[in-house]
């Protein structure tokens, strides 16, 4: 009997707008700002928040998508944001300036993070019906990224669940305990991935897909306990570190778990898709800060503090492989509305603007701009022309390479979980890679030039 290998290569990990290196803020609440009154600046002129991110070096941009957040209607004018259509604004801002989004998902109406997990109130009625609410989660994901795409809107970046360390699409009785149902757990979670994959062969286009982790501490043990339960069809592991909530991990030792998640998987990039550090313990408002404690060796708080601290992060994150680091919230300013607790912003003593919403740009921005020295030791991945070609009746690969040098150049196949299936030197520019006999399923050939994963791409076996 014969077997044929139809073999369907894409990029998932570099777009003609990818970037060497994710650098980064989460803007969900600018739209919010603004509203409530708040005008952005530079050397008190008014300017566009996201235009200022991009001209001081960011290139990516993450929001957050919350379900129904009809808490919203009781709060100031009534309006509602970090639902569709303030996303789709936000991201229309975003590309406008040439920035690649990372959409976030909390699945929930409101704030999701390692404590609280809340299905949205239109599934409660579903919640323990897994069937059921696995077909609501697709067709939610599916909806609303066909919806964006239709808009010429669709994100780079999409990340499932929201510092998801206890679960997805909890219960009001399963989340007031610490609850990691790893069947249901895992079944939501390759639903959402499904439905995101679904509409990357639909449309044609490439999404990375993340998971997301809060406390570097947690990160080793929850990443496994993913991948070991069946969900590994996923692009990068995001993490949140704030020094406040995750001490006394120090940046040294989340260097150090980056490093150890990339070497046990070597196929999934790491991003610090949350981070942040006051520039002052002083107040502009009467909202609690959440964010008054800093690590002792950038003490006291200030915007050079924080900026130092922002530079070794990232230093740190470089040398472990990692793949990018953004910055939660840096816009978040004082501000005339009512939060769900109080009158203002509990974040204005850690952005990147002082209190009269100024840009201070010797703080924390200019973190975007230091010279971390990757652009110019790296191969400008948008110059590697790699051509790979299925070979189905010897059960292999050609692959070709232009304009590359060979120096110290490899490749890497594995499957889903990370395990290398194969890996050689590669010795020429046009070379015929042999496969083994593989089942059918997803695996990966990596590029590698000494320890530097240059690209990545993505096959399918079918037979």
């Amino acid at each position: 009997m014969r077997l044929f290998y139809f073999i369907i290569f894409y990029s998932f990990f570099y777009s003609s707008q990818a970037q060497d290196f994710y650098l980064g803020a989460d803007l969900s609440y600018v739209n919010e700002m603004e509203d409530c009154g708040v005008v952005y600046k530079v050397e008190n002129n008014e300017k566009d928040p996201f235009e200022i991110f991009k001209s001081n070096g960011s290139n990516i941009v993450r929001l957050r998508k919350w379900h129904s957040p009809a808490w919203y209607d009781n709060l100031n004018n009534g309006k509602r944001y970090s639902d569709f259509e303030d996303v789709a604004k936000s991201i229309r801002r975003a590309k406008s300036n040439s920035l690649n989004v990372l959409l976030d998902f909390h699945l929930s109406d409101n704030w999701a993070d390692p404590s609280k997990q809340l299905v949205p109130e239109a599934w409660l009625p579903i919640v323990d019906e897994l069937e059921v609410l696995k077909d609501s989660l697709y067709k939610y994901i599916y909806k609303t990224l066909s919806d964006l795409d239709d808009m010429d809107l669709l994100p780079e970046l999409v990340q499932i669940g929201n510092e998801t360390n206890k679960g997805i699409l909890l219960s009001p009785a399963d989340n007031s305990t610490w609850t990691l149902d790893w069947p249901r757990n895992a079944s939501l979670f390759n639903y959402a991935i499904k439905a995101v994959r679904d509409i990357e062969v639909e449309r044609s286009k490439e999404i990375k897909i993340l998971i997301h982790v809060a406390d570097p501490s947690m990160a080793i043990w929850m990443t496994s306990q993913f991948v070991e339960n069946g969900v590994s069809d996923f692009d990068a592991i995001g993490l949140s570190y704030y020094w406040q909530w995750h001490q006394p991990i120090t940046i040294d030792q989340t260097g150090e778990v980056i490093g150890q998640l990339k070497s046990t998987y070597p196929n999934k990039e790491v991003i610090l898709v949350e981070v942040g550090a006051p520039w002052t313990i002083d107040s502009q408002d009467y909202a609690n800060n959440i964010l008054n404690e800093v690590p002792p060796a950038y003490n006291p708080a200030s915007p050079n503090n924080q900026k130092q601290w922002l530079i070794d992060l990232t230093n740190a994150v470089i040398e472990n492989n990692g793949k990018g680091v953004i910055y939660w919230e840096p816009a978040w300013q004082s501000n005339t509305c009512n939060t769900q607790w109080a009158s203002g912003s509990h974040y204005e003593n850690a952005t990147f603007f002082d209190f009269d919403n100024n840009l201070i740009t010797n703080g924390g921005i200019a973190w975007l701009n230091h010279d971390y020295g990757i652009s110019t030791n790296n191969v400008n991945l948008n110059d590697i022309d790699i051509e790979i070609t299925p070979m189905s009746k010897s059960k292999s690969i050609q692959l070709h390479l232009n304009n590359q040098s060979l120096s110290s150049l490899h490749y890497i196949i594995y499957d889903l979980k990370g395990r290398i299936i194969k890996q050689h030197a590669v010795f020429e520019n046009s070379q015929l890679i042999v496969l083994p006999n593989l089942p059918n399923g997803i695996y990966f050939i990596g590029l590698y030039q000494k320890d530097k994963m240059m690209k990545v791409q993505k096959f399918l076996i079918m037979g």
